[in-house]
């Protein structure tokens, strides 16, 4: 079994209003070293056997994000060779 980490974000044109609360906080706070704040989605899908790269990709940009809008990022365990 291995473990795939799909990691989904607002595109960078796409306005981000929860991630510009969490700045705006964090100044609060006293937390001025940070510039920017994205918000997005982490999933962690355990497959059988080796990952399928363009099976994930499918799965993630058709069921997990809006393409339209958010960008996928997968994280791949890496393969072992034997």
């Amino acid at each position: 079994m291995s473990q795939v980490v799909v990691d989904v974000v607002l595109k960078p044109e796409i306005s981000d209003p929860q991630g510009q609360a969490v700045l705006g906080a964090l100044g609060r706070l006293g937390h001025t070293g940070v510039r920017s704040v994205r918000q997005g989605k982490h999933f962690v899908l355990e497959v059988d056997g080796e990952p399928d790269e363009a099976e994930l990709r499918q799965i993630a940009e058709t069921l997990l994000a809006n393409p339209v809008i958010e960008d996928v990022e997968l994280h791949l365990p890496a393969r072992t060779t034997d």
